[in-house]
């Protein structure tokens, strides 16, 4: 049998050895320091034959040092046994897709407030400040920072150093679910960066600007205010919807103080509707001929204003994303238009920030619902390039099967039209390939297909609300006394589902729509050389030929892009200590050169309208001068890369 001792290896040898040298001072009849060592040795003979001599002394004090150290020694081991002998401690088990060990724990079954949000944010860029910067873009008129969190390997360089990604949600306040899918995508690329080489990797070569919160007042109020789920879709300045000179005077009532706004219903017996066979709390039309029960009111509410009215001004509306600087229409055209483009203070302070940005390549803006993957544009009397779409195709092709009952639509054309739109802007006016995706399918109800609209047909949602939430989606039927109508009853869905997932549902629509985005920032351009030759011409004159290459799908420019000068060309730069002269400089498609396009201008920088999808452009200059010559490709959306010929 092994000894419990064996692996001690530095201590072990030195016990054994001071307590050979212990057992043989007890051989020798040595005294011990048990007890009055020394006095006893000191009062024995007085002429120095005793242990108080010197020799003895210096003899038995030595021996109490070997002894010391010997005890001490043994309490180590005896420890070091006792910790061996414990049972180890198990590894979890890991769950792929998630973090082993998070700084900063959070959990994506729920939603997270303003409060909650901000404080993640800032434990976040606290907990890895080498990759995460926190900053507030402004305040909003609820007196709430506007908070972006810039994640990137900052020792890569700065955050216009390298292609950049845009991802905001919740523009509309409702649309909670939106702003977790941002919150858990900036959660996942720091923590998991250590674990995923994909996520390292993609850290090293882009910089991703989050947006969790595009209208913080308005979500804070969907939270702590009685809504539907629909509401409040719009920002918390207030307007005088109906016109009477008062602003947000008559909106719904929580008439329950359920915390939702459901609907009021009347027993009638000549309503136009009675309860559903298989759903009693579902009211239906009844058929031509046939008697009601009920006759419905509209949303929970009254008549605060005392105008005969019910519910008539609620809080005001504009729509933030019809706000935006792009065939911007006004309200008269586009439903929600505010008073001019960017009037809505918390949007100019994103546009500010992005238009300040220009190697942001990428967007995803979050919205829902549906289960929707939207590209531009928005209007019918617009267009984007065929070029432009074919790359759209490919991304939007690839969300459909990360996404499981999404289906990837044109706004205009699928949905329905929309001026001054963010996604747009974006497009058009920023150069930016831009998606917006409507989170939660009714696919997700029951994993089927051909649902109704947006969110199910109504007995769908009572099945799932039956069999899988378990009755806690509706909230019942109650009688109360209501001071225009007398007798009512109140009812109806309760606010935090039907547009929004349960909690079971949450984090895997959270996770998937980030793993579409980071495939779609993935995408987006990266330009490297991959080769620089020269050859000697005599007479004093060098060819250089550079291979430039963009290794993605996304062109690093859009046609809309090009064709606007939004951006500026990128430029393929020849540069050394001993080059004296720049004779020509030539651009071809095709390694040959045979109808070359000549830069007479700056030959030493050829200037390139865009690099293709996975596109390769050659370019050659004749120069007079040695080595060695340096080549430098820089791209506004598309990095940076450089190479030497010697």
């Amino acid at each position: 049998m092994k000894s419990s001792h064996e692996g001690a290896t530095g201590i072990q040898p030195v016990l054994d050895r001071l307590g050979s040298v212990a057992s043989q001072l007890q051989a020798n009849n040595e005294p011990f320091c048990e007890g009055s060592l020394l006095v006893e040795a000191c009062s024995a003979d007085q002429h120095g034959q005793g242990p108080c001599h010197p020799g003895s002394l210096v003899k038995r004090l030595g021996t109490l040092a070997v002894l010391g150290i010997v005890t001490l020694l043994t309490s180590v081991v005896a420890a070091q046994d006792k910790e061996a002998s414990k049972p180890k401690e198990k590894t979890p088990y890991q769950a792929i897709g998630s973090p082993s060990s998070p700084k900063v724990p959070a959990q994506w079954n729920r939603y997270h407030d303003y409060a909650e949000s901000t404080k993640l944010l800032h434990d976040l860029a606290k907990a890895y400040p080498e990759f995460a910067q926190l900053k507030s873009l402004g305040t909003t008129y609820g007196k709430r920072e506007m908070w972006v969190l810039t994640v990137t390997n900052f020792a890569k360089g700065d955050d216009q150093s390298r292609p950049a990604m845009w991802i905001d949600g919740a523009i509309h306040a409702n649309e909670i679910q939106a702003s977790e899918v941002v919150l858990y995508t900036a959660w996942t690329l720091l923590e998991m960066r250590g674990e995923s080489k994909t996520i390292e990797r993609l850290l090293d070569e882009r910089v991703f600007f989050l947006m969790p919160m595009m209208s913080p007042d308005s979500r804070d109020a969907h939270f702590y205010e009685a809504n539907t789920t629909h509401s409040p879709r719009s920002g918390q300045r207030p307007v005088d919807d109906d016109k009477d000179g008062l602003v947000d005077e008559d909106g719904p009532d929580d008439l329950d103080g359920d915390g939702s706004i459901t609907m009021m219903r009347v027993r009638d017996k000549n309503g136009r509707y009675k309860p559903h066979a298989d759903h009693p709390n579902l009211l239906v039309p009844v058929k031509d001929g046939e008697k009601g029960e009920f006759t419905i009111l509209g949303q929970e509410g009254k008549d605060n204003d005392g105008d005969g009215r019910v519910n008539e001004d609620s809080d005001g509306y504009y729509d933030p994303n019809r706000d935006w600087g792009w065939n911007w229409q006004p309200d008269y055209v586009q439903n929600g238009a505010h008073r001019y483009p960017y009037s809505i203070l918390e949007n100019r302070f994103v546009a500010d920030f992005i238009a300040t940005r220009p190697n942001i390549a990428g967007a995803q803006s979050y919205h829902n619902a549906g289960g929707m993957i939207l590209r531009g544009p928005g209007a019918k009397e617009d267009s984007f390039e065929g070029s432009d779409l074919k790359v759209y195709d490919v991304l939007g092709k690839r969300a459909e099967q990360m996404l499981p009952g999404y289906r990837y639509m044109n706004i205009a054309n699928d949905l329905y039209e929309v001026w001054g739109g963010e996604v747009d802007w974006l497009h058009q006016s920023r150069g930016v390939w831009t998606f917006t995706n409507e989170l939660f399918t009714p696919f997700n109800f029951f994993r089927t297909t051909g649902h109704d609209g947006f969110f199910g047909s109504n007995e769908t949602q009572h099945l799932f609300d039956k069999y899988l939430l378990l009755g806690e989606g509706f909230s019942g039927w109650k009688e109360i006394n209501h001071p225009q109508y007398g007798k009512i009853e109140v009812g109806g869905m309760r606010k935090n589902w039907i547009r929004q997932p349960p909690s079971f549902l949450l984090e895997e629509e959270c996770h998937r729509n980030m793993a579409f985005t980071l495939y779609h920032a993935d995408e987006l351009p990266l330009v490297s050389i991959q080769s620089v030759t020269k050859k000697d011409l005599g007479g004093g004159l060098t060819e250089v030929t550079a291979i430039i290459e963009n290794r993605k799908l996304v062109p690093t420019h859009s046609a809309a892009d090009v064709q606007r000068r939004i951006t500026p060309p990128d430029t393929v730069e020849l540069s050394g200590a001993k080059l004296q002269k720049v004779v020509l400089g030539l651009k071809s498609s095709e390694p040959f050169f045979k109808d070359p396009q000549e830069q007479k201008r700056e030959p030493q920088k050829i200037k390139l309208n865009s690099i293709g999808s996975y596109g390769v452009t050659y370019v050659r200059w004749l120069v007079e001068g040695e080595s060695p010559l340096q080549v430098q490709v820089k791209s506004v959306k598309g990095g940076q890369a450089s190479k030497t010929a010697e």
